[in-house]
């Protein structure tokens, strides 16, 4: 893959990154009623997300019940392709088509189920 290429291939990875896991800060933040509990929430389902990807170590050396979590992990797909892509004839596990489809499929989904988390909060009387 030559330089330019895999530059718009990384751009385009971040992209849908940021959006996926913006996407799933939104959703936590709709379902819960304070800044502290969404920050709590985020960092319980933030950092096991993190631990069972390949951001750490490859998913040859897991367990097989982790390596199970780790492929449905969209993190993992993440890492896969930025690795694909940032080093030089650095290997895909998954190829790039299939880290592209999780990733954009997942963020497909949280957008779509975005709304549905939205509760109207009871609100006091009118400001004057």
């Amino acid at each position: 893959m030559t330089c330019p290429v895999a530059l718009l291939h990384v751009l385009a990875i971040v992209i849908l990154a940021a959006t996926l896991f913006a996407t799933f800060s939104l959703i936590i933040a709709c379902l819960v009623k304070t800044g502290e509990r969404f920050m709590g929430v985020g960092q319980v389902l933030t950092m096991p997300l993190f631990f069972a990807s390949n951001a750490i170590y490859p998913t040859a050396i897991m367990p097989g019940w982790l390596k199970a979590v780790s492929l449905l992990n969209p993190l993992t797909y993440v890492v896969d392709a930025l690795r694909a892509c940032m080093l030089a004839g650095g290997p895909s596990a998954f190829g790039l088509g299939l880290d592209y489809a999780v990733i954009g499929l997942t963020t497909a989904g949280q957008i779509s189920s975005g709304p549905g988390s939205i509760r109207v909060l009871p609100t006091g009387p009118p400001l004057q």
